[in-house]
């Protein structure tokens, strides 16, 4: 199909990448229709939704008008509120460090947004992701690593499906940051040096214990720090408030600092513990979506337990098609239930689940 004869929706958010994106397709002979999600903020704080302030709708619209292409804002708030915001509560409230931006991606950009766009009759969709999409001779599709080191987010792809990979597109996956914003420049877009958003975007301007405080109140009760034996030596003010390898802010003083180890939610206690005692090396993922099909037996892999984090080495074995157990060549002190473990081999994707501890026998 000719570039002329294929219409591609760009998500767009009114920043420097997906304005980019837009621009390039267009510049490359594409029609192109723009689209933009109005997510859930809170009452009053509309304008402060990083993903969709009004600034950064009228941004957006500037850069479709500029550019001559259709532009639709597309109501995604009740859904987003239900699948994303209270994923994020609920997974504090029991205990976990969750990543709202994967279910984002995988149910509202790549499902709301997504569905729009093919009733809108587009045949792919576009974002600015970093990362990279290859179509292979045999018809799947394969997600690889974006050329930027510093800025792939393939990680946080990593849970979209062959039928989603096949109809996207992500045109900047070959492009440095630089580069991208030296397209803009050419291309005269009023936001090329437009500043990258950071943080969750429905936060607006609280952090997150100040959003959880609000919302989940009952997950911030007041309980005991103890050590491994089961020794009270201090009190937490909600387990909310911390993370696995956590080591400022616990508020106990002592000649080797203590770090967060675990969170027994049945008992609301904080326990903590050396630095030796932090290691983890062994634990599951599960509802793992794997990419290109279910793999057999056991195999040696890269893992990624953290947004940009450093990858480790890992034995990878596959219990069920969703469940995977992880074992590290070295152990990490960083790894949190609730976050999303991605697998790697090279710079590909073979898909991710979401970490979970071994139950102790």
């Amino acid at each position: 199909m000719e570039n002329t004869q294929t219409h591609v929706v760009v998500a767009m958010s009114g920043g420097v990448d997906s304005s980019t994106v837009a621009a390039l397709l267009k510049e490359q002979g594409y029609q192109v229709t723009g689209m933009m999600l109005r997510l859930w903020s809170e009452d009053g704080k509309e304008e402060l939704n990083r993903c969709c302030t009004p600034d950064s709708v009228f941004a957006a619209k500037r850069v479709a008008a500029i550019l001559g292409i259709p532009f639709y804002v597309i109501d995604a708030k009740s859904d987003f509120y239900s699948i994303v915001v209270e994923y994020f509560l609920d997974g504090y409230a029991t205990g976990n460090t969750p990543n709202p931006c994967i279910l984002c991606n995988k149910w509202i950009r790549w499902g709301k947004l997504l569905d729009h766009a093919l009733e809108l009759g587009a045949d792919f969709f576009a974002t600015g992701h970093y990362a990279r999409v290859n179509q292979t001779n045999d018809g799947s599709s394969h997600l690889l690593t974006g050329a930027d080191e510093s800025k792939d987010q393939s990680y946080v792809l990593s849970m979209l499906n062959q039928e989603q990979l096949a109809k996207s597109m992500l045109p900047l996956g070959g492009l440095t940051k630089k580069e991208v914003r030296a397209h803009a420049s050419r291309l005269q877009l009023p936001v090329a040096e437009k500043a990258d958003s950071q943080d969750l975007c429905f936060l607006g301007d609280s952090n997150y214990m100040d959003f959880i405080k609000k919302y989940r109140p009952e997950s911030l009760a007041a309980g005991p720090i103890i050590t491994a034996d089961g020794d009270i030596i201090g009190q937490h003010d909600g387990l909310a408030g911390f993370t696995i390898g956590q080591r400022k802010g616990i508020g106990i003083a002592d000649q080797e600092p203590y770090y967060v180890v675990a969170k027994d939610v049945d008992n609301n206690a904080l326990v903590v513990g050396k630095k030796a005692a932090l290691q983890i090396t062994r634990f599951l993922a599960v509802d793992f979506n794997w990419i290109n099909g279910t793999p057999k037996g056991e195999f040696m892999a890269d893992v990624m337990v953290r947004y940009r984090a450093s990858r480790s080495t890992a034995h990878v074995r596959v219990l069920e098609p969703g469940i995977v157990l992880i074992q590290l060549v070295e152990g990490r002190p960083d790894i949190a239930q609730g976050q999303l473990a991605v697998i790697y081999q090279g710079d590909e994707v073979l898909g991710g689940g979401i970490i979970k501890y071994e139950e102790k026998k």
